[in-house]
């Protein structure tokens, strides 16, 4: 603080005073304060009010760091008592107030000039009543509070309890009685304001009220000391009054406040002890009553629920928010201590077989305790106060103390007994659980999201489990799909081997040894209706009994067992192990045909290739994928249960369904289907028409049949595709627009196995089948057709025109073989498999035609050859495949010039857009070297084309 000294006069002769000598010989000194205003601060914030008081009479500074206002407020924030988006919005508005003052005023003195006028029309007050209007009508927020500071100075100086009380300790309570009066020192806390500039002032009324309280209640010896049970009778306003001390004791943070708060809480703790022990007394039978499902029972002996107890849970509500009488009213209640009267749930596994669990018992259980717990939801409004939610924690230690001490046991006995019982276990109390959830009734005090706080609750009791639920189920479904495609396989197997037993049954391999070359040889070198007889089932006609072969050299026949050539079921018919030509029993039982088992060994070995062929449907089974589907639906509808809980375990049981989906598809397609359509390829690559001994039926038997299995694969593919989505992407289990996602990854990994292995096989059939048709061209094309005048019988000669009988069977035979995928793959596929179809039907066509001898006559049924290819070849609505049996069609054509026309025929040979570009005039050539006429022509050809035999003159 400045300070003025006065400096020594000097001595001298005696002048006349100047007025400004003394302020001459006067000296200014300036005294600095020794501490920062920092530390002087952080001094400050360790004082008691009474103190701060007395430090703020020192000087003006001092008041100036004492009143500061962010003091006050951070005092009353510490009592949760300040708001400060409503000091902000009362702030801006005194801000707006100010500023449309300022502005109506400048508005007004602006038409005062504009106006030129004085005195007191001119709106210039002259006098103080006019001044005091103007003040009053143009409202200034800067004068108004500076006004209302004046009053709160008057008014502190006049008693607002925090400058008139008397600040030395140890005063009577008489004279600490707070200014405020008792009824509204009750609710002093809900009244103060958020006021910037007057949170001294809101903090002054709080302490007058609350402080002489807390000082008394820090004092008191005993609990019969504290004013605060003197003053207040009544145990509402005595909770109430001793829950603003707990919240006022946050502002007390000088020395001695810890002592200070361990007295309250140890007055509170007498107190809340004393309004337990009534609550507890007042306790009745209509707190709980067990209905006759559990064995009426009363709770207490004597109580009083709408009174009594009532206003006790009340009392301990106000006091510090309720909590142990809660927790008193949940250990005491009866179903702690009678739940064996609910039931017993190990009469879900007791009641039920191996692998299966009666959910029954269970079922009884939770509708028990629904029926009890519901009763409770009554009594709980009835005696606490609706801000509170007493039925959650009474759920919680429902869901710890009883649901889960009854289910714990059965799930552990459960998984030691069968894995598949133990799923079955948790899955279906899990669910029961959920729905005895949905089952309960909200209390009033229960708030809007109460069935997902119970829901949360009952499904923490099983969160211990699902760990080792997700792992089991996983692995359950993995063994489970491994023994049904193991179990398939074993039983192919086992039919194979017994097959094999039965036709090699009768032959005695040591003869066989030492005649097995010669009689091979022979059979070899016979002709081709001497091959033993084979016969192969199709979809579209019925098999022809087997025609008894000649004896072979040895004298044996080659005639194969009529159980070999049983009727083939039609496609219609999903195949099936037990609609296959069954071979007996390993047991040693005789197939039902009454033929015997063939007696060499090379019959038994065409009976079993016979065999396998009609076997290629039976690879892999719909039975089979159906069972995997099923089984993996009903592990995901037991894991997809789980995905409900949300957080970490929801995503673990939604990954556990992906990983289930993907063991399904690896089960399928690596383990069944892949190796069926291989060994099917297998089968086709082995096929040879030349070995089979009837070729009456309609088309290649071994594509047919694999055609079937792709059908039969097609409908495996349709199964997984409604099983996924209605499984996974209708349950929201996965994404299918997600490409990293492990089903969906799986999923398109199946769909290229299928097409691929569809796509192979299919290429080996397409191989059976040009095989066929070559067949067909070899032995049934006869020379005269194309050649008339090769025949010495003129009867023999036929100028019909139509196409031969060969060209018919080769249409039929292949549009019956392409027909078959229509409807069974995609059309992509489709259109793929005609293309090559009609390619290589191309290339056969044009190697039989250059083993053919051609004649002028025999020409027209060529043609019309031609014509009927072309029309076939159209049916499959191909335009590029449609170019080169046009090409053939024109080179039908030149078999029909006339021998005198060879000019003419070196011209066609030429021209190479008559044939599209696909034949070159080489190539036409070799084609027309197939004339019979050709070394009659071939000197007149070649002259007109290379200019042979010309002389120039």
């Amino acid at each position: 603080m400045p300070a003025f000294a006065r400096a020594t006069a000097h001595g001298g002769a005696i002048q006349r005073p100047d007025v400004l000598a003394s302020l001459r010989v006067t000296e200014l000194v300036v005294s600095k304060p020794v501490l920062p205003a920092e530390i002087i601060s952080t001094i400050l914030d360790f004082l008691s009010v009474p103190d701060l008081l007395r430090f703020a009479r020192v000087s003006r500074r001092m008041k100036e760091m004492v009143y500061d206002d962010t003091r006050w407020v951070q005092m009353l924030q510490s009592m949760d008592c300040w708001n400060e988006m409503e000091a902000r919005k009362r702030f801006e508005e005194a801000m707006r107030r100010k500023h449309e003052t300022q502005k109506a005023k400048h508005e007004e003195e602006a038409r005062s000039k504009a106006a030129g006028l004085t005195g007191p029309s001119s709106g210039v007050p002259n006098s103080a009543d006019e001044v005091r209007k103007t003040s009053v009508t143009l409202f200034d927020a800067g004068e108004e509070e500076q006004r209302r500071e004046a009053q709160v100075e008057t008014k502190e100086r006049n008693g607002n309890g925090m400058d008139v009380m008397n600040l030395s300790p140890g005063i009577a309570i008489g004279d600490l009685m707070p200014p405020e009066p008792a009824a509204t020192s009750l609710t002093i806390l809900k009244t103060v304001r958020s006021i910037r500039g007057f949170a001294r002032h809101e903090f002054g009324r709080v302490y007058g009220a609350l402080a002489p309280l807390y000082f008394d209640l820090a004092e008191s010896r005993n609990h019969t000391d504290p004013a605060v049970f003197r003053i207040y009778r009544e145990p509402e306003h005595q909770a109430q009054m001793l829950a603003q001390l707990k919240i006022f004791a946050r502002s007390d943070m000088y020395q001695g406040w810890q002592y200070r708060e361990g007295k309250l809480n140890a007055m509170m703790g007498i107190f809340e002890n004393a309004v337990l022990r009534e609550f507890e007394q007042y306790g009745s039978s209509d707190w709980f009553e067990l209905t006759t499902m559990l064995t009426s029972r009363r709770a207490y002996e004597t109580g009083d629920i709408d009174g009594k107890m009532r206003r006790y849970a009340h009392v301990l509500v106000i006091l510090n928010g309720g909590q142990e009488g809660i927790d008193l009213f949940i250990h005491k209640h009866p179903i702690m201590f009678e739940k064996e009267k609910l039931g017993n749930l190990m009469d879900c596994i007791n009641q039920a077989s191996s692998g299966s669990v009666s959910l029954e018992p269970s079922h009884e259980f939770f509708s028990r305790l629904s029926a009890a717990i519901n009763e409770q939801t009554s009594i709980i409004d009835r005696v606490f106060p609706q801000k509170v939610n007493v039925f959650l924690p009474f759920l919680e230690r429902i869901g710890e103390d009883v649901i889960s001490e009854h289910v714990t046991p059965l799930f552990d006995e459960a998984h030691e007994r069968n894995i598949e019982s133990y799923l079955k276990a948790v899955a279906g109390i899990f669910e029961q659980c959920l729905r005895f959830g949905r089952s309960l009734k909200p209390a009033i005090g229960s708030g809007d999201l109460f069935h997902e706080d119970v829901s949360r609750i009952l499904t923490r009791v099983f969160e211990p489990h699902v760990d080792l639920f997700l792992q089991e189920e996983l692995d359950f479904f993995k063994k489970k799909s491994d023994a049904e495609v193991s179990g398939w396989e074993r039983k192919i197997h086992d039919q194979d081997a017994a097959t094999e037993l039965f036709f090699m049954a009768n032959i005695n391999r040591q003869a066989d040894k030492r005649d097995f070359l010669s009689s091979f040889k022979k059979v070899v070198m016979m002709p081709v209706n001497a091959l033993p007889t084979i016969p192969l089932s199709s979809p579209f006609t019925i098999t022809k009994p087997a025609v008894p072969a000649p004896p072979t050299a040895n004298g044996t026949s080659l005639e194969v067992p009529s159980a070999v050539s049983s009727q083939a079921p039609t496609r219609s018919v999903t195949p099936t192990l037990d609609r296959i030509s069954s071979p007996p029993s390993l047991a040693g039982s005789r197939p039902p045909s009454p033929s015997p088992a063939p007696t060499t060994e090379l019959a038994a070995k065409a009976a079993i290739m016979s065999t396998k062929l009609k076997g290629i449907r039976s690879l892999f089974s719909i039975e089979v994928a159906l069972n995997l589907v099923h089984t993996a639906k009903s592990s995901i509808e037991r894991v997809a249960l789980f995905v409900d809980l949300g957080g970490q375990t929801g995503e673990e049981a939604k990954e556990q369904c992906q990983m289930i989906f993907v063991l399904l598809l690896q089960a399928l397609g690596s383990r069944h289907v892949k190796t069926g359509f291989d060994q099917a390829v297998d089968h086709l690559s082995a096929y040879n028409p030349r070995e089979v001994g009837e070729h009456d039926q309609l088309g290649v038997a071994p594509l047919i049949m694999f055609l079937e299995l792709v059908n039969v694969g097609d409908l495996i593919l349709q199964m997984v595709d409604v099983f996924y989505e209605q499984e996974l992407v209708a349950k929201k289990l996965t994404d299918r627009n997600d490409f990293l996602d492990p089903s969906v990854k799986e999923k398109k990994r199946f769909e290229q196995m299928l097409d691929g292995r569809v796509a192979a096989g299919l290429n080996k059939g397409i191989d059976a089948l040009m095989a066929e048709v070559d067949y067909i061209c070899s032995t049934t094309q006869k020379p005269t057709d194309f050649n008339p005048e090769a025949s010495s019988d003129p009867s023999n000669r036929n100028f019909d025109i139509g196409p031969s009988q060969t060209a018919k069977q080769i249409v039929e035979v292949v549009s019956s073989h392409t027909k078959m995928l229509v409807g069974s793959t995609d059309k992509h596929v489709l259109d793929v498999f005609n293309q090559e179809v009609g390619l290589r039907l191309f290339t056969v066509l044009c190697k039989h035609l250059k083993r053919q001898r051609i004649s002028v006559d025999g020409s027209i049924t060529l043609i019309s050859d031609m014509n009927h290819y072309f029309l076939y070849i159209e049916t499959l609505r191909n335009q590029d495949l449609l170019l080169y049996f046009k090409a053939l069609r024109e080179l039908a054509q030149i078999y029909l010039i006339g021998p005198s026309d060879a000019k003419d025929m070196a011209t066609v040979i030429a021209d190479g857009d008559r044939f599209h570009g696909i034949f070159r005039a080489e190539e036409v050539y070799e084609f027309v070297e197939r004339r019979v006429d050709w070394y009659q022509v071939k000197r007149d050809v070649e002259r007109a084309m290379y200019g042979i035999g010309c002389w120039v003159m």
